[in-house]
């Protein structure tokens, strides 16, 4: 019995890791997230049965659901794909399907993914760390209820690059944190919507304002100097004109 914990990627099937490619192309069940991108389904034999876990707000499977699935599945498929967004162990909760998955003697391939914190501001033209404007990135999760914030003391006045993933729904009371413990209002701040997709879409604003954008799940938060920046610019400052290197 095993199972084979892949990370999709960012979105297009053409960022997925050869490895990757080579599980869907063998699998014979494969239990995927709601955002995958069909362009990575499609890479799925047709004789494959695909089963949708996805954890929208209100619905959906809950984890210990999803747990219970894959070890029946193990029981009855040899080539079972548990095929996660990004990389299964950032903010993936891959580990937690792994331990699952051991404790029911069930065997464990891990197949990395490359991750959309990293790889989803740079969709944008966003370099995460920049010399001269960022020496380091923090990656956090935004996403819980009002009543579950997520702790930001320390990262207001901190100037490394701050990547907020599953932060939309939160965006207005993360910025308001993050001014709170020092953040300027001025900070340049970065939303890339559907990252490596036909439908991605990039705004652009300062911390002050972040609550105000009209941007929409699954998205990127990017808050800090590079967040300013655009490669495909030729390293612009965005709106300003000035010309950076």
């Amino acid at each position: 019995m095993s199972v084979l914990l892949v990370g999709a990627g960012p979105g297009s099937a053409d960022l997925l890791t050869l490895r990757a490619a080579r599980a869907l192309e063998s699998a014979e069940v494969v239990v995927h997230d709601r955002l995958i991108d069909p362009s990575v389904l499609a890479l799925v034999r047709h004789s494959a049965k695909l089963i949708n876990v996805g954890k929208g707000p209100g619905d959906g499977f809950t984890q210990g659901h999803i747990n219970d699935l894959l070890i029946e599945l193990a029981q009855r498929y040899e080539r079972v794909v548990r095929l996660k967004g990004g990389d299964p162990f950032v903010f993936g909760r891959g580990g937690e399907e792994w331990l699952a998955l051991r404790a029911a003697g069930v065997a464990v391939e891990v197949v990395p993914g490359l991750t959309s914190a990293l790889a989803g501001p740079l969709a944008g033209g966003i370099p995460v760390t920049h010399r001269g404007f960022s020496r380091g990135v923090v990656i956090i999760t935004g996403h819980g209820a009002d009543d579950d914030a997520v702790d930001l003391v320390g990262l207001g006045r901190s100037e490394l690059t701050l990547v907020i993933l599953m932060g939309v729904a939160q965006r207005a009371r993360l910025a308001r944190a993050l001014i709170d413990d020092g953040r300027p209002a001025t900070t340049p701040v970065a939303v890339i919507e559907r990252a490596w997709t036909a439908s991605q879409r990039t705004r652009r604003s300062v911390l002050g304002k972040l609550g105000d954008l009209d941007v929409h799940a699954p998205a990127i938060i990017v808050v800090g100097a590079v967040a300013a920046l655009d490669l495909s610019e030729t390293l612009a400052f965005v709106g300003s004109g000035v010309s950076v290197g």
